[in-house]
């Protein structure tokens, strides 16, 4: 039986999303690789152990995560939760999302309706077996769907007592503002939005997402904060053969990888090296810097990648000189 361990709350940091009562710890734990169909099962439950004895009490989530065996990732968290964790289901904070591609015909494709996302929550909380979930997302803004229906698909979670919160995944900056004037409306509550952001990819700052949520109450949760892997130690000397840019899961990244980013990622290493963190633990520390940002989600295949990048909140601090440093090595 898991007996978590006694001092998990007193390192870890923990952050207010939005204005709202909730604080998530500044590391969560996303589940998008390594726990769906076919993942080592024995040590997704290790993984989910480990961050909640660090203090990672967010767990995040989507449907369809566990392609090609859409919500995989949430039977299998379901199972976790079986086995000695649901009892502390009030310490967790859970969150899932619905958006993209789910199921065959046109109410499980990729979209925002108030169907789809209705019986997408219904099928993740009996995934799950949970009653509620903590925060739920619209994974991907839908062009096609009225913004209002969403809005309100959302809203309604809430009032059935599905969710407690609301959020939104890989919106901009003008469909953030246009859906948040909705939930004002409605008095949803509407905390955070969940984008990516890293080092190598600063989008929301061109886009002044960061700084248009940090004067709206609205929070960032952000994903692939490490750009996929290459802002760790494992592809400074070139892509190894086990990574999963090798293997062709990462296909967007392909030819990145040139002899420019090895340059910028071995000097961003050695800044890293000089504030005594490594590389993946200063990215991290540098996301959290932006006080837009409430949390970053770190993806793991074991264990130990958790406890290293759990140790990134034991130096949440820059200098003026570091960021000029990280800025020189970034134009």
């Amino acid at each position: 039986m898991f007996a978590p361990n006694e001092n998990r709350y007193d390192k870890m940091v923990y952050n207010r999303l939005g204005n709202s009562g909730l604080k998530v710890s500044a590391v969560s734990l996303g589940l998008w690789q390594n726990f769906g169909f076919g993942s080592d099962f024995a040590t997704a439950e290790e993984m989910v152990h480990t961050a909640f004895d660090l203090g990672i009490t967010h767990f995040d989530i989507a449907n369809n995560y566990g392609h090609p065996y859409n919500g995989s990732a949430e039977e299998n968290f379901g199972k976790i939760l079986d086995r000695g964790m649901r009892e502390y289901r009030d310490e967790l904070c859970i969150s899932t999302k619905a958006g993209y591609e789910m199921w065959d015909g046109p109410y499980g494709d990729k979209n925002g309706s108030r169907k789809y996302l209705t019986a997408s929550l219904d099928q993740s909380l009996k995934r799950m077996k949970l009653d509620y979930v903590d925060i739920y997302y619209h994974h991907i803004f839908d062009p096609d769907t009225p913004l209002e229906e969403t809005a309100l698909a959302l809203d309604n979670a809430v009032r059935q007592g599905k969710a407690l919160y609301v959020g939104i995944s890989n919106y901009n900056r003008q469909q953030t503002e246009e859906i948040q004037k909705i939930f004002k409306e409605l008095r949803t509550p509407f905390i955070v939005n969940q984008p990516s952001y890293s080092m190598l990819n600063r989008w929301v700052e061109r886009d002044n997402l960061d700084k248009y949520c940090l004067d709206n109450n609205l929070s960032l949760a952000v994903f692939s904060p490490l750009y996929q892997g290459f802002l760790t130690d494992k592809y400074l000397h070139g892509v190894p053969e086990d990574s999963r840019l090798a293997k062709g899961g990462a296909p967007w990244l392909e030819g990145q990888l040139d002899d420019i980013m090895l340059k910028r990622l071995n000097a961003l290493n050695e800044i890293a090296l000089s504030r005594g963190q490594k590389l993946s633990q200063m990215a991290l520390s540098w996301v959290l810097h932006n006080k837009a940002v409430a949390t970053v989600l770190i993806g793991a295949s074991r264990p130990s990648q958790i406890v290293e990048n759990a140790e990134c909140i034991n130096k949440l601090d820059f200098t003026d000189e570091e960021i000029s440093a990280i800025e020189a090595v970034l134009k």
